[in-house]
């Protein structure tokens, strides 16, 4: 049975940071590619952050340079470290895993960033 557990969201003010985690069980963790995405009651889901098996990362344009990824296969945990918070950060944020064309995604966690 496959879980992803996030953690690590909260309540920040506009410039504070916060780290997400991404705890997997039920896969074998190092040969998935993983993400994180995050959605808005305003807008669906979309693509922030991912990393390959093999460590290449990927950012969306707005949080390049302000977020990074990484993930540790010996815990089968992902994390994300979230710098230079704002406003439009504000959203559920989503752990994504991927393998041989299945997907399998977390609860959410909420991030909330005031101004």
């Amino acid at each position: 049975q496959v879980q992803l557990v996030e953690s690590g969201g909260g309540l920040v003010q506009a410039g504070g940071s916060l780290r997400l985690s991404c705890a997997a069980s039920g896969v074998i963790f190092s040969i998935g590619a993983m993400g994180w995405y995050r959605q808005t009651p305003e807008k669906w889901r979309e693509f922030v952050t991912g990393i390959t098996s093999g460590g290449s990362t990927m950012y969306a344009n707005s949080v390049k340079g302000r977020f990074t990824i990484s993930r540790d296969n010996a815990k089968n945990t992902m994390y994300l470290q979230m710098n230079s918070l704002k406003p439009e950060d504000t959203a559920v944020y989503y752990c994504q895993y991927g393998n041989s064309g299945r997907d399998y995604w977390g609860q959410g966690t909420q991030v909330t960033v005031s101004s």
